[in-house]
């Protein structure tokens, strides 16, 4: 198909359609929209066509959709973007723009419905994601606050001869010096503009970059942090979900830290 790539990067659990009797996309909407015509609730039909979804990377019209970061890391809710969209006549506006735009799920799934109506493989690329994009720009955010907070409360200003950004905080060195790594690293050159996607795959280069460099203290503190922040922007929407529970010992027995 043109202008797809296959989710062959999942741990290897795509490898080839006619093994896995994966269907093509266009199957999978079909199924999703004779599921929901036949009853089922279109959120539950939208999550089984997730499971079924073979491309990793595609493009649709003008627009470029890429489901899979960094090989493991998988954006579901990117998916299910592209995937409403086929079919807007079956799935109510609010409740979409709810989905997309603030998390909210329509209906409650349980993690474990969740993980099952996904498949292993990609429930498990959904929650690298969720560590390593989600979590990380929360515990970046985290450290942004804490340097405005410490410039504020110094009687004359910020010292010059300190570095204060996020960047050396975290990452132990400059957003310059980690750019030109990234483009030695991936081959990938990120300028001022940024499409919101490269920048997804640069957080979660930053984030593998992060376990690397850390000492296990270290990890275990940037990513209390990390939960921390993301908690307390969940708090503005009681009914979010993000689909996986998210806790500072199950980020210890996913990545050894």
């Amino acid at each position: 198909m043109p202008g797809v790539e296959t989710m062959e990067t999942l741990s290897g659990a795509v490898e080839d359609e006619r093994d896995n009797a994966l269907p093509v996309p266009d199957e999978a909407l079909l199924r999703m929209r004779q599921a929901i015509v036949d009853g089922q609730h279109w959120f539950e039909a939208v999550l089984d066509a997730v499971g079924r979804w073979r491309p990793a990377r595609e493009t649709v019209g003008r627009r470029e959709y890429s489901y899979v970061i960094g090989g493991d890391a998988f954006d579901w809710l990117l998916l299910a973007e592209r995937i409403i969209e086929e079919v807007p006549d079956l799935v109510p506006p609010g409740e979409a723009a709810a989905l997309l735009y603030d998390g909210r799920w329509p209906i409650d799934v349980d993690d474990e419905e969740f993980a099952a109506r996904l498949g292993r493989e990609k429930y498990s690329a959904h929650l690298n994601y969720m560590y390593g994009v989600l979590v990380e720009e929360a515990l970046q955010l985290y450290v942004e606050e804490e340097i405005h907070k410490e410039g504020r409360s110094r009687a004359w200003g910020q010292d010059p001869r300190e570095d204060l950004s996020m960047y050396s905080r975290v990452y132990g060195t400059s957003r310059a010096q980690l750019l030109e790594r990234y483009y030695e690293t991936t081959g990938i050159l990120l300028r001022e503009r940024v499409p919101y996607a490269d920048w997804k795959a640069f957080t979660y280069w930053l984030f593998k970059q992060r376990l690397k460099i850390q000492d296990k203290a270290r990890v275990a503190s940037d990513t209390r942090k990390g939960l921390a922040q993301l908690s307390r922007m969940e708090l503005a929407v009681s009914s979010r979900r993000r689909g996986g529970r998210l806790a500072e010992e199950d980020f210890a027995a996913r990545f050894s830290a």
